[in-house]
C-alpha cells in the first residue's frame, strides 16, 4: 500500500474514536499489552515522561520536548489528535515520523492486527513505541489520548507523569464528576514514579493526595510553586499554568540525571513551535483584519481561551464556530460573547454537529449570525464582512481549526 493507502486503511477500517465517538472507545488493555509483546516490549527500551490532563497537556508535551531538545536530547513526541497530517502524531526532535516507517509498520503487522481487531488508537500508540525504540531516543513525551487508567498509552513506566488539570470532559466514558474523573486520569500515577499535578481543584486534591501516597509516588503541586518568570511562543494566557508545571516537571528530571540548564528552559519554552511543529494554540493566521484560531473546546478550554478576546483592541469580533455532536452547549454556549457576529459550521468529520443544531442552540445564548456549509465558506464570509481593524477567531473544536490551517 501507498502512505495515502495505509492511514486510509488505519482510518476507516477501525474504529477510531477522534472520528466516531464512543463506538470506538475500549476500556481495555489488554490489546495494548498484546501488541507491545507482538513488537518485542519497545515501551521498556526508551525513558519517557507520561502526560495525562483535560487542557493543557498537549502545549505541556510541546513544551518538554522543546526544552530537552534545547539541551541536547533526542526527543520523542507522541501526541494525539493531529491537525493536517496523521504523521504529526509521531515525532522525533521535530521531524515527523517517515511515511515509509508508517507503510511498513502496517505492512509488516497486519495480519495481526486485523486478526485482533485492535483500534485505531491502539495500533497508533504500538507504533510510536515501536519507532520511538528504533531510534533509540534518549526520552519520549507520551501524551495520554483519554483518561488515563485505560488508555493504550498506559503500560509505560515513566520517569515522570504529569497531570495538568482536570475538568467535566468525556463524562460518558470518565464519569459525571471532578473526582471521578481525576481518578480515571490519576492512573497514569505508578508505584514510585513522581507525579507532578498541574492546576489546583478542591474536588479532585484528595483523589491525588490518596493515590500518591497508596502508590508510593512523590507528589508535587506545581500550584504550589514559585514559577520563574519565563515567556514562550505559545502565546495565551492560560499557557503560564503550562509554563509553571513545565519547570516543576523539568525539576523532577533533573533529579533523575537529565542536564538541563534554567537556559534550557528558557530557551526551550521560546522555540516551541520551531522545535515541536505544534499548531493551533492561539495561532495568528493573519492581520488586518487579526485572524486567531485556538483548538480549546471544552469547558476548562474555552474559559481559558475566550476571556483573552476581551483584552484586545479591534473594532467588531467575528467569531467561526464549529463543534462536535457529543459536546454539551449549555455548558461551553454561556462562555461565548453576544456582541460577537457568529459563522456557524460543521467540521468535516462524520462527529461533527449539524450546522442547524448548534445555531439554534446558539440563539438562546443570544448568540446570533448565519449557518454556512462548510468551515471555509464561513471563514470566507467572516473576512468578506471584516475590516481591517476587525478580529476573525477560529475555533470550538480541534477539528474546525484542522480545516483553516
Amino acid at each position: 500500500m501507498t502512505y495515502q493507502e495505509t492511514t486510509e486503511w488505519l482510518f476507516t477500517q477501525l474504529p477510531m474514536y477522534q472520528r466516531q465517538g464512543a463506538v470506538a472507545f475500549k476500556k481495555d488493555l489488554t490489546n495494548s499489552l498484546l501488541l507491545a509483546e507482538h513488537l518485542g516490549n519497545p515501551h521498556t527500551k526508551f525513558k519517557s515522561v507520561h502526560v495525562a490532563g483535560t487542557n493543557g497537556k498537549g502545549s505541556t508535551s510541546h513544551m518538554l520536548a522543546s526544552v530537552l531538545q534545547e539541551a541536547g536530547y533526542t526527543v520523542g513526541l507522541y501526541t494525539s489528535p493531529h491537525l493536517k497530517d496523521f504523521r504529526e502524531r509521531i515525532r522525533i526532535n521535530g521531524m515527523p515520523v517517515s511515511e515509509t516507517f508508517v507503510v511498513d509498520f502496517v505492512k509488516n503487522n497486519k495480519s495481526f492486527l486485523e486478526a485482533n481487531s485492535l483500534s485505531f488508537f491502539e495500533m497508533t500508540v504500538g507504533m510510536a513505541f515501536d519507532y520511538f525504540a528504533s531510534q533509540q531516543v534518549d526520552i519520549a513525551i507520551i501524551e495520554v489520548g483519554l483518561g488515563g487508567r485505560l488508555d493504550s498509552t498506559n503500560i509505560i513506566t515513566p520517569e515522570v507523569a504529569v497531570i495538568t488539570n482536570i475538568g467535566l470532559d468525556h463524562t460518558q466514558f470518565l464519569g459525571d464528576t471532578h473526582s471521578e474523573i481525576a481518578f480515571e486520569k490519576g492512573g497514569v500515577i505508578k508505584e514510585g514514579i513522581p507525579v507532578v499535578i498541574g492546576e489546583y481543584h478542591p474536588e479532585t486534591e484528595e483523589v491525588f493526595d490518596t493515590l500518591s501516597r497508596k502508590r508510593n509516588a512523590p507528589l508535587y503541586k506545581a500550584y504550589s510553586f514559585d514559577a520563574i518568570p519565563m515567556k514562550s511562543d505559545l502565546k495565551g494566557a492560560y499557557q503560564q499554568h503550562n509554563i509553571r508545571t513545565v519547570q516543576v516537571v523539568v525539576a523532577q528530571l533533573q533529579q533523575k540525571g537529565f542536564g538541563v540548564g534554567i537556559q534550557h528552559i528558557a530557551k526551550g519554552l521560546l522555540n516551541v513551535v520551531a522545535n515541536t511543529g505544534l499548531q493551533g494554540r492561539w495561532q495568528l493566521l493573519g492581520e488586518y483584519p487579526t485572524i486567531i484560531c485556538d483548538t480549546g473546546h471544552n469547558k476548562e478550554g474555552l474559559s481559558y481561551v475566550l476571556p483573552q478576546l476581551e483584552t484586545i483592541d479591534y473594532d467588531h469580533l467575528h467569531i467561526v464556530v464549529g463543534v462536535v455532536s457529543d459536546k454539551d452547549l449549555d455548558d461551553i454556549l454561556p462562555l461565548f460573547p453576544t456582541h460577537a457576529t457568529y459563522y456557524f459550521c460543521k467540521p468535516s468529520v462524520p462527529r461533527g454537529m449539524p450546522v442547524e443544531t448548534l445555531e439554534e442552540a446558539a440563539s438562546k445564548f443570544n448568540l446570533k449570525g448565519a449557518s454556512y456549509a462548510s468551515v471555509s465558506e464561513a471563514l470566507d464570509a467572516a473576512k468578506e464582512k471584516a475590516t481591517p481593524h476587525d478580529f476573525i477567531f477560529i475555533g470550538g473544536s480541534t477539528f474546525v481549526v484542522a480545516e483553516v490551517l
